[in-house]
């Protein structure tokens, strides 16, 4: 579904009367030496996007070979990297582990819309979808043309954006609630898997927000040993309930949550993670106390990229992962991201960046829908590479990683 027809469905569940939706142009006429002094028209145009337009370069068609791509074995990838190899984790890692949990079609069923609005609910429905960072982004969006077509009628706009915040909040307490209680939930040998999966790389990247990656790196009674550093310390002031960030100490740090995580506070002054070791209080129930006490954690589920990389900018634990992955070099092993448009703010880095090799998972059928959106950016990226820093992709069959087992 195309960002124009996204947010006309959105806005017509919140205002049945706004009669002239179906009369939004197909494309705004503006000519590209315009743009740059029309900041309001290029925000606003993405939302209208039509193939006639595709001089903008972040919305260009992607490229279509129309050629079946060798896919490997996770083993041969590992046989062919060719130097330093870093991870960047998606939401297919989390899946690997517990689909039933953490697909997006198990968040929606298990999340409790009854704080919000019932068009909030049903926007999904409209959008034949239950990934909640899309549905946020319509109603965003919505939220954005209601103030250009319903100017007589702020609240319309409100109540949009009213509801995209409560999404994203939403969909913190579900993953909350949902989660694995307890690292136990999980067995031995698919940590060992997991760990397994995991040593093969120097510096590991997530986009995810649970505590998997977290969980499977602390299982250091199992083989293989790992070393880890997430840049968190005890705090200068003495042992307390948590650890903390600080910049100024994190020379040997090697795992990056881009996107936070869910035990991942922001307390103002400092940023902490909460721990099982310095409480005794398992982790996961810590994360439901504090919301329900309304203390949510830091983590970038906004809809859009721009919205996304925006958040990222304003916080320097966030932006220190997001220049560290801009700035490594080598090969990128890239498992379980969707590649889809808000991820954009990610794909962007490797567009223009240092790494030399990328080797990209494919789930299930290579000639898949999402599997053929994966090869098509990715193909952009070869693309957009600068001619003196070429970038080399493969694929590699995601179920032969045996990333747990």
């Amino acid at each position: 579904m195309d960002f124009r027809k996204s947010a006309i469905q959105t806005v017509r569940i919140y205002d049945n009367s706004a009669k002239l939706l179906p009369q939004i142009p197909e494309i705004m006429t503006v000519r590209q030496g315009q743009m740059t002094h029309l900041a309001d028209f290029a925000t606003l145009l993405p939302l209208y996007w039509d193939h006639k337009a595709s001089w903008i370069d972040h919305r260009a068609p992607l490229p279509r070979n129309g050629a079946m791509h060798e896919v490997i074995t996770f083993q041969e990838a590992l046989e062919r990297a060719s130097d330093t190899k870093h991870l960047l984790a998606g939401n297919g890692f989390s899946r690997a582990c517990r689909n039933d949990i953490f697909s997006y079609s198990a968040l929606f069923n298990q999340a409790n819309f009854d704080g919000l609005s019932p068009a909030a609910r049903n926007a999904f429905g409209a959008l034949n979808t239950t990934d909640f960072e899309v549905v946020i982004r319509a109603l965003k969006q919505a939220a954005l043309l209601a103030s250009v077509y319903q100017e007589n009628n702020p609240e319309l706009s409100q109540r949009l954006n009213t509801d995209a915040d409560g999404l994203r909040e939403l969909l913190a307490t579900t993953i909350a609630a949902s989660h694995p209680a307890r690292p136990a939930d999980i067995p031995n040998e698919r940590y060992a898997a997991c760990r397994t999966f995991l040593k093969n790389f120097n510096r590991i990247y997530t986009v995810n927000y649970d505590l998997l990656l977290y969980w499977a790196l602390m299982q250091q009674e199992i083989d293989p040993d790992i070393a880890f550093d997430d840049g968190f310390r005890e705090p200068e002031d003495g042992p307390a309930d948590y650890v903390t960030w600080d910049v100024q100490r994190t020379d040997k740090q090697n795992i990056f949550y881009l996107h936070g995580g869910m035990h991942i506070f922001d307390a103002g002054a400092e940023l902490q993670k909460f721990t099982w070791c310095n409480t005794g209080v398992a982790l996961i129930d810590q994360i439901r106390d504090a919301l329900e006490t309304n203390r949510f954690p830091l983590f970038v589920a906004e809809g859009s990229y721009e919205s996304k990389l925006d958040r990222i900018q304003h916080s320097g634990f966030l932006n220190r992962a997001y220049r560290s992955f801009a700035a490594i070099g080598g090969t990128l092993f890239m498992f379980g991201l969707s590649f889809g448009e808000a991820d954009e703010h990610i794909l962007k880095l490797l567009d223009s960046g240092k790494v030399k090799q990328a080797f990209i998972s494919l789930h299930g059928d290579p000639s898949s829908e999402g599997n053929t959106r994966i090869v098509q950016r990715a193909e952009l990226m070869i693309v957009r590479r600068p001619a003196q820093r070429p970038l080399s992709v493969e694929f590699f069959d995601a179920d032969s990683a045996g990333v747990w087992g």
